[in-house]
């Protein structure tokens, strides 16, 4: 049974990151900040009213990503520890200084972007001298047509913080303020909390500990749905205020341009598979109600495992292994490179009170990334590891490459890194188990593990944020009723009559994901999924070539927009091939399931 999680102060430490690796002391935490200040106020003095040949503009791009770096290290430094426990004011304090201060630094520096976005095209070209200029240079052109006086930029630079507080007020109050208590089955009290949920229960072998699991942790999101809803209210008309003050046509024009991506993609993503992959899902969740018996298929019930008499476990001393293995045929030199994680605590494992739910990996440029977590000893859990080193792949090798201002990618392609892991990582447990009901755990692992998260999860995230930016376009306003309306519609079209969503809970689903503070994110997960799936079954025809080509994918960092990127890892997003072609693998998955469902059951 689940027992409840421990302060911060008494989890082992081998289980938390080292984050010495960033600054040795807190004494070199506070030098950096002063070095900070005194190279900005250099900068802003030796390159303000400057930027008009190329030569210059060249040396102060080397200089500006010097400041970055150093940006980079102090924001990590506050940031990770306040992640890993939200309830610690010591924590909190430092994060909101360094909030106020990068800000009032940003602030300074947004003469060197209005300047050069004030530039003839003709003298920023001329400044593209190296590949990691030439990609901040791209940028700078993208924006020219959108950006604001020097005065406004400035004054949004110092309010980010301000900006940004109904993300931080929403993780507050889940992380610090919710109080799941406790629920009892048939005599036993079992604890509850956010993470315990999400990490445990919901994936729960007993059906009547993970409903009633369920049925409190929402009874508890409800008595908070009208705060949340007011606070994302407050995130979505920040957008849009932003949107037409930059002069684009919707919300969505704004939230899209970064990306370098067009509406018809965004589209593209969401209607392909809401329409083609909603019927291989139902077929998937009734074969899970059949072989498990159950009376209906509940919102809780989606994600358990198929087969109901076996679920292996994986301890944390033996998840270095299975991770070595799954991406050996990445090649030595990037095994090793991976594998780094392990002995210099990269990885914050511990599963505490305030820490964050689900998991995330951080670059910190010239240092090492750091991944998030909460373990338990579960295959989903080193799902979520391999996940997540994926995208320390991706960062360590495009760091080696390119300058911080070159050196992340487009979220367009961001997760394709991590679920490409992911797929290795079944390839690996399909290649060891061969017979066919170990056959049927690997590959149900990934359908309701790896394509259920990035395709089912955040795509009915993102047909939601859909509908949600066009009530805003529209100049209409909504409530927690009418975002419970909006949730609840787009889970019974991608659902249909396949899963029971009439019990009042599943609509508050939009509560549980930091996403949709983070602008069109939700959805690039099943379009980073399109380029992974792609390049994984390329391995099989191509082998040691599209590994190559992969590789060389990693690396480019933001040299490249989305399309061509796609094309070095030898997928073409042009088209709706690619989108097609996953979910016929998809399809084949699930048809490869109930044909060794009939095998194992005689």
């Amino acid at each position: 049974m689940p027992t409840a999680l421990p302060p911060r102060s008494a989890v082992d430490p081998a289980l938390t990151w080292d984050l010495t690796a960033i600054f040795a002391t807190e004494t070199d935490f506070e030098s950096a900040i002063k070095q900070l200040q005194a190279l900005t106020t250099d900068f802003v003095r030796i390159y303000s009213g400057r930027l008009n040949e190329a030569p210059v503009i060249d040396d102060a791009l080397d200089d500006y990503a010097s400041l970055q770096v150093l940006a980079d290290h102090i924001s990590a430094y506050a940031f990770l520890p306040q992640s890993a426990d939200t309830t610690d004011p010591k924590a909190n304090a430092r994060l909101h200084r360094v909030e106020s201060l990068l800000a009032q630094n940003d602030a300074q520096l947004q003469f060197f972007t209005t300047e050069l976005q004030g530039q003839p095209e003709a003298v920023l070209k001329a400044a593209e001298d190296t590949e990691d200029h030439a990609a901040f240079i791209r940028h700078i052109l993208l924006e020219k047509h959108h950006a604001l006086p020097l005065a406004a930029e400035q004054v949004l630079a110092e309010l980010d913080p301000a900006l940004n507080a109904p993300d931080t007020m929403r993780s507050q109050a889940i992380f610090g303020d919710m109080d799941f208590g406790s629920f009892e089955v048939d005599g036993q009290t079992y604890p509850l909390s956010f993470v315990l949920y999400e990490e445990e229960y919901q994936k729960h072998p007993n059906t009547k500990v993970r409903r009633a699991a369920y049925h409190q942790f929402c009874a508890t999101l409800a008595r908070y749905q009208n705060t949340m809803a007011a606070g994302y209210y407050a995130q979505v008309a920040k957008e849009k205020t932003l949107a037409t003050m930059r002069g684009f046509d919707s919300v969505f024009d704004y939230l899209l341009a970064p990306q370098e991506v067009t509406r018809e993609m965004f589209d593209r993503q969401i209607d392909g598979l809401m329409n083609g992959l909603a019927p291989i899902m139902r077929r998937y969740v009734t074969l899970i109600k059949q072989l498990w018996g159950l009376d209906h298929i509940g919102y809780t019930d989606l994600q358990i495992d198929l087969d109901l008499t076996y679920t292996p476990t994986i301890s944390l001393a033996e998840a270095p292994a299975a991770i070595a293995k799954a991406i050996a045929p990445m090649g030595q030199a990037y095994q090793a490179r991976i594998m780094q994680a392990f002995p210099e605590r990269w990885v914050d494992f511990a599963a505490n009170q305030g820490k964050e739910s689900g998991a995330f990996a951080a670059s910190v440029y010239g240092v090492h990334p750091y991944v998030e977590m909460s373990w338990a000893d579960t295959l989903p859990a080193l799902y979520t590891l391999v996940h997540e080193l994926g995208h320390t792949g991706q960062m360590t090798l495009a760091g080696e490459q390119h300058s911080i201002l070159a050196s992340g990618q487009s979220t367009y392609i961001s997760e394709a890194p991590s679920t490409f892991h992911e797929l290795l990582l079944t390839h690996s447990l399909l290649s060891e188990y061969q017979e066919p009901r170990l056959q049927r755990y690997a590959l149900s692992r990934l359908l309701s593990d790896t394509y259920f998260h990035n395709c089912v999860t955040h795509l009915l995230e993102a047909a939601f944020q859909r509908e949600v930016y066009t009530l805003i376009d529209a100049g209409e306003s909504f409530d927690a009723a009418k975002l419970n309306e909006i949730k609840k519609g787009v889970l019974h079209q991608f659902w249909g009559d396949a899963v029971d969503l009439d019990d009042g809970m599943p609509e508050l689903t939009w509560m549980r994901q930091s996403h949709y503070y983070m602008g069109l994110y939700s959805y690039t997960y099943s379009a980073s999924m399109v380029i992974s799936t792609s390049a994984y079954l390329r391995l099989a025809q191509d082998g040691e070539a599209a590994i190559a080509d992969w590789q060389r994918f990693l690396a480019l960092g933001d040299t490249k927009a989305p399309l061509e990127a796609a094309q070095v890892a030898g997928v073409d997003i042009s088209t709706d091939a690619p989108l097609k072609q996953m979910i016929s693998f998809l399809d084949d998955t699930e048809h490869q399931i109930e044909a060794l469902t009939t095998q194992i059951n005689g």
